[in-house]
């Protein structure tokens, strides 16, 4: 028995979620069929929005006999570039999961698996749980370029060979990245260790995406002749990275040119960074995955941030005070939760450095439309949050799981209860949203009316997306739940996210329209109506404390009828 464990491979090792995934996928519950269908008509609305855009920008792009190619090419490329980045930042998080903190691993390092299989097996999974959203935003890209280019039905085969190696790259390096980690910082919790993870993959993505010029495509004027501008197009972004290997792949085939070399180079380093990386996991997992277990009761809680915790919640009382103290010492304890803060500041870090390199200063470029781009950002900001929102604030509820009696049984109300997760969420969004949306309106130089009437707008929304987020959370939990990153993608998540953008898409509208005929009746001169003013912005305040009030009154509800049921 114990030869014929140690003889079983990644498939065997698989096998277990493979069932229980079926098993769960078999399970019909009241509303699984309305939901399905939901989901898959969103996904298919999705779809062909993204392929109908991508398709008509290539279009467009063709339609320039000198530049059009390059320009796909390019833009290729450059998607190319961030899928990676995020490929490589997921997989390293997801890594420290699958290699380390899972559950099972306890049974599998005290079975006779051989390290090859188990790392073959783990990273199966790691790239599975990394890729399976990238690999779904691809499809639709890929099949507009096809479709463009003409392609045809090879070109699906084709691009499956291509794409394989692309996803398996950033799998094996960010587990390989993981492990050597594990293995320096013996006496760090996973929290420590996820800080040096947080630094480094800010520095690197923001080099990385530097490294792609992309203001430059944009700002045509800023070369001396045009030939310099052809010059930058076709010379690549960066040609030792696995993005452009794609590129090149994909391009060359669509335009009948030789693609074996770029394609041995993504296999080959592909087959490469594996077999290091099996290497690395035989020689270093054991100790790592000791030693990431006894780090992990290591460290007393006390100190300088427990202290200025307490100071800042000296004021309340004692039930809510024990309730938020609760909430954040869950939270640290988490390493799961930590380590999605490690993909949010990477985002956070791009997203405010892509509003420096806007083209704001060329011809055309007004002053009344300088001013009039802060509300899109609003916008763009306000679907930052709910995405926040939907990770920390939503699986909010579903994480008491089986301690959730002890509440139950516990003088504390449920008012109580949803009165402490409502301001751990909305406190550090609150901050957050002022930080991203007052630094972007420095950067571009807004009036003081716009700033204030943005930040106002902002601040606005944290409240009602997170009522939103605790409220839809309370009313679809998932108790039994291993996972907190997997709870968004639920079918209540999904109804968050659409409620979410409605409100933010509303209190946009309402704020930025009134701002802009204020600018554009400043700058021609004309005279202003008051009422048409004063009134949407009195709208957008009524929608948000009703969005925040309901909700939550909602949500006590049915954390009341849990408690009596």
């Amino acid at each position: 028995m114990p030869e014929a464990a140690a003889l079983a491979g990644p498939l065997q090792l698989l096998a277990p979620k493979w069932q229980m995934a079926r098993h769960r996928a078999k399970r019909h519950q009241p509303g699984d069929l309305r939901r399905l269908v939901v989901v898959l008509a969103l996904g298919a609305l999705f779809w062909i929005a993204v392929f109908a855009i991508g398709l008509k920008l290539l279009r467009y792009f063709r339609s320039a006999e000198d530049i059009g190619n390059l320009l796909a090419g390019k833009l290729l490329s450059m998607m190319l570039l961030s899928f990676a980045s995020i490929l490589l930042l997921s997989n390293t998080i997801a890594a420290l999961s699958n290699f380390f903190l899972s559950r099972d691993l306890d049974q599998l390092a005290a079975a006779p698996v051989r390290p090859w299989t188990l790392y073959r097996a783990r990273l199966a999974e790691t790239a599975l749980h990394s890729s399976w959203m990238v690999a779904l935003l691809l499809l639709p890209l890929l099949a507009a370029y096809g479709t463009a280019y003409r392609g045809g039905i090879a070109f699906a085969p084709f691009a499956l060979l291509v794409v394989l190696p692309f996803l398996c790259l950033p799998a094996a390096a960010g587990s390989a990245f993981t492990l050597l980690l594990v293995n320096v910082f013996p006496a760090r919790r996973t929290r420590d260790l996820l800080s040096v993870i947080t630094a480094l993959a800010v520095c690197a993505l923001v080099v990385l995406f530097r490294a792609a010029r992309p203001e430059q495509l944009a700002r045509p004027e800023g070369f001396q002749n045009f030939m310099q501008f052809i010059a930058a197009l076709d010379a690549p972004s960066s040609p030792w990275l696995p993005s452009e290997w794609v590129s090149e792949a994909l391009m060359g085939w669509l335009q009948g040119k030789s693609v074996w070399l770029p394609l041995a180079r993504l296999w080959g380093a592909s087959a490469l960074c594996v077999a290091i990386g099996g290497a690395l996991h035989a020689r270093g997992w054991a100790r790592g995955f000791s030693q990431a277990q006894e780090g992990a009761n290591r460290r007393s809680e006390a100190g300088a941030p427990r202290s200025l915790l307490e100071r800042m919640t000296s004021r309340m009382s004692a039930t809510r005070r024990q309730l938020v103290m609760k909430e954040l010492r869950v939270f640290a304890r988490d390493s799961t939760q930590w380590s999605q803060l490690v993909m949010l500041a990477v985002l956070l870090v791009v997203y405010v450095a892509n509003v420096r390199y806007l083209p704001l200063s060329g011809e055309g470029m007004t002053a009344v439309l300088r001013n009039v781009i802060p509300f899109l950002n609003l916008a763009l900001a306000g679907f930052v949050l709910a995405s926040i929102a939907a990770r920390f604030v939503f699986p909010s509820v579903s994480l008491e799981g089986r301690a959730l009696w002890l509440l139950r049984s516990s003088p504390f109300s449920m008012r109580d209860l949803l009165w402490a997760k409502f301001w751990v969420g909305a406190v550090p969004l609150l901050g957050l949203s002022l930080i991203l949306v007052g630094a972007t309106n420095m950067m571009l130089g807004v009036r003081l009316f716009v700033h204030v009437v943005t930040l106002a707008a902002i601040v606005a929304m944290v409240f009602p997306l997170t009522a939103l987020a605790l409220a839809f959370g309370t009313f679809y939990p998932q108790f039994d739940s291993e996972n907190a990153a997997q709870i968004p993608t639920s079918f209540g998540g999904l109804l968050f996210m659409m409620s979410g953008i409605v409100l933010i898409g509303a209190v946009a509208f309402l704020t930025g329209r009134p701002a802009a005929r204020f600018l554009v009746a400043e700058h021609y001169g004309w005279t202003r109506d008051p009422v048409a003013m004063v009134l949407p912005f009195i709208v957008a305040v009524v929608l948000c404390v009703s969005a925040t009030v309901v909700p939550l009154m909602m949500a006590r509800r049915k954390l009341d009828a849990l408690e009596r049921g």
